[in-house]
């Protein structure tokens, strides 16, 4: 049961060969069971009664493809019930007084709450190593990383924990651990789907996605996860339409972009190989391989690592001790309070941006590196505008290297932002993008450590990126294995 697709399951519901109570029931079960450290916290008497009343729909007639079906929810979408925390000490005992708006949707959706996931705190990270609970395992090598930011969704996802999960990406958050954990994940248009209720890091990158198995699935979940929401200044006004409409088209005349910067230097040759047969796997589908270029790609990391810091800096000054969130025990004044909450509060990573953020943005280098930044930007974002004149999709790899070792990078920083250079650009243009399992890495310790492939469209193209995704799913198994044991 639990290996199935969300269209098996919807299908099994609507023939009430099994109850929203039971599925709850089973993936619980099997959290309880895990050691991968993917939720932070679960609430069971909760998912039950969300449960029955799925099954009180169901009874009635009252479902949508996605009523009774279970859905975990990364830590950074505040949900009533269940502790937010955005994986930090500083908000490890905040119960959010309302629901963001993903997560409302969902449950209008009928879909049952499972619990929340593990996350690098403030979804600042690529490794999920940054969380105050402590890292999650990878579920294909639990020597390994899951990756970062949402290593929780996609670790659940993989050791099938959770048939569905939400996720955010800022930088590569969604697409990075989807490669890393072998599951399908998407990051839709900047501004598609609401960041009301999700827990800022920066504000003109973060989105909201769904991760799960398939591309179908994750179509299935944008269907109930987009559209506009009058709380986000940042949404966009579209009218609504089902990103699975596509999915059946055939990939005849399809003209995928292959960027030279994607695949030069840095790129592990385990990762080149498993990517190259799949765009060999595409030209059997129909598609034609184009070469472009996109000459900004390195300047990603320095824009990004400007950009998201400042905004970082800004964003976290909300948390001082004084509303919500860690409050030092002992201090001398308000001002001793508010330096002592945020030092206790907050872990390195997090420090470190928020100085750079504010180190950024401080008079005297405002225009040096924040402006400049920007205009770069500007610049990355016509890159891709210029290769699309060329091409319909654009396809690489996720991650330059198949999942590294947990603690591998934990003294160098730095390390772990060049791991991000591939996903970079697409958040930075607010572009969508996603990440499918098209192999695993080589060598003893390798072989069982996912790779995946990125697809990168124009704005608003999901729905034909879902299509290039699902085609690919079609010919191949690689979305539908699985860890041993699961």
């Amino acid at each position: 049961m639990h290996t199935k697709t969300l269209k098996e399951l919807s299908a099994l519901l609507h023939a009430k060969q099994v109850s929203a109570s039971e599925l709850a029931k089973l993936y619980l079960a099997r959290i309880r069971q895990s050691d991968l450290n993917a939720f932070i916290d679960i609430n069971e008497e909760l998912t039950l009664q969300q449960a029955a009343q799925a099954d009180q729909r169901i009874a009635n007639n009252d479902m949508t493809p996605l009523t009774g079906i279970p859905i975990a929810h990364k830590d950074i979408f505040v949900t009533r019930g269940w502790r937010s925390t955005a994986g930090s000490k500083m908000l490890m005992n905040y119960i959010s007084p309302f629901d963001a708006t993903v997560v409302e949707q969902f449950r209008t959706a009928g879909m049952v709450t499972l619990g929340k996931l593990n996350c690098d705190e403030f979804a600042m990270g690529s490794s999920n190593e940054n969380s105050f609970f402590g890292p999650t395992k990878n579920p294909w090598d639990k020597t390994a990383i899951p990756g970062g930011s949402s290593g929780g969704s996609a670790a659940a996802i993989a050791a099938r924990l959770a048939p569905a999960a939400t996720a955010t990406d800022t930088g590569g958050s969604i697409r990075q651990p989807a490669s890393l954990c072998g599951v399908t994940g998407i990051k839709p248009t900047y501004g598609r789907v609401s960041r009301f209720g999700m827990i800022a890091f920066a504000s003109s990158l973060d989105q909201g996605g769904p991760m799960a198995q398939s591309a179908e699935d994750c179509g299935l979940l944008l269907n109930a996860m987009a559209g506009f929401d009058a709380r986000d200044s940042t949404s966009l006004e579209r009218p609504a339409e089902d990103f699975t409409r596509d999915l059946a088209n055939p990939l005849q005349g399809l003209k995928i972009g292959i960027p030279r910067e994607y695949f030069g230097a840095g790129l592990a040759s385990d990762v080149e190989q498993a990517v190259r047969a799949a765009l060999r796997e595409y030209e059997k589908l129909g598609a034609t391989l184009v070469d472009i270029s996109l000459p900004k790609t390195e300047l990603s990391i320095p824009v990004y690592y400007v950009i998201a810091p400042a905004e970082a800096s800004s964003n976290l000054s909300r948390f001082d001790g004084v509303r919500y969130g860690h409050r030092a025990k002992e201090y001398k004044d308000l001002a001793d309070m508010y330096r002592k909450s945020r030092a206790e509060g907050f872990g390195d990573e997090v420090k470190r941006r928020i100085l750079v953020g504010a180190y950024v943005l401080s008079h005297g280098y405002y225009d040096a590196y924040y402006l400049q930044a920007q205009k770069i930007r500007r610049l990355i974002a016509q890159d891709f505008q210029n290769a699309f004149q060329q091409c319909d999709v654009i396809m690489g790899p996720v991650s330059p290297t198949v999942a590294w070792d947990l603690g591998a990078k934990a003294d160098d920083p730095v390390a772990n932002y060049l791991a991000d250079i591939f996903t970079l650009s697409t958040s930075l243009a607010g572009l969508p993008g996603m990440s499918i399992p098209c192999g695993f890495g080589q060598g003893d310790k390798n072989a069982k450590r996912p790779v995946g492939l990125q697809i990168i469209g124009n704005y608003f193209d999901e729905a034909k990126l879902l299509n290039v995704a699902h085609q690919y799913q079609l010919a191949t198994d690689w979305h539908r294995r699985a860890p041993d044991g699961v």
